[in-house]
């Protein structure tokens, strides 16, 4: 008898597959459907290069990111000890809701570094 394990795993990798097989096939109906109207295909080409390299913009999010889950961390402890908040209540609230503004902030960190070169 097949344990549900057995099943799960290549339904997960059919699944991916699929979506994958769908991104492609449809990318290339919209493009051939272009290239039958006459249209211009330099739309599908990046030909504005960035001047930010993609190092500084992952490890700037990834810093900030880290900086967010620390101060969850410990605002966490703080609710927990000080105000008596349940710990299963104050950690994964404060953690999360940290770590998410963390990510919003870098978001614009990283808009206003683009922005400046």
């Amino acid at each position: 008898m097949m344990g549900s394990e057995v099943i799960i795993v290549p339904a997960i990798f059919g699944v991916i597959f699929g979506i994958y097989y769908l991104y492609i096939s449809s990318r290339n109906r919209e493009r051939l459907a272009l290239i039958e109207k006459g249209g211009d295909a330099s739309m599908f080409f990046n030909t504005k290069k960035s001047l930010t390299p993609t190092w500084k913009v992952l490890v700037i999010n990834l810093a900030i990111l880290m900086m967010g889950i620390g101060l969850g961390i410990f605002i966490g402890y703080m609710l927990h000890t000080v105000m008596l908040l349940p710990e299963e209540v104050a950690y994964p609230g404060t953690i999360f809701f940290v770590g998410g503004t963390a990510l919003f902030t870098g978001f614009f960190v990283t808009k206003k570094l683009i922005a400046q070169e």
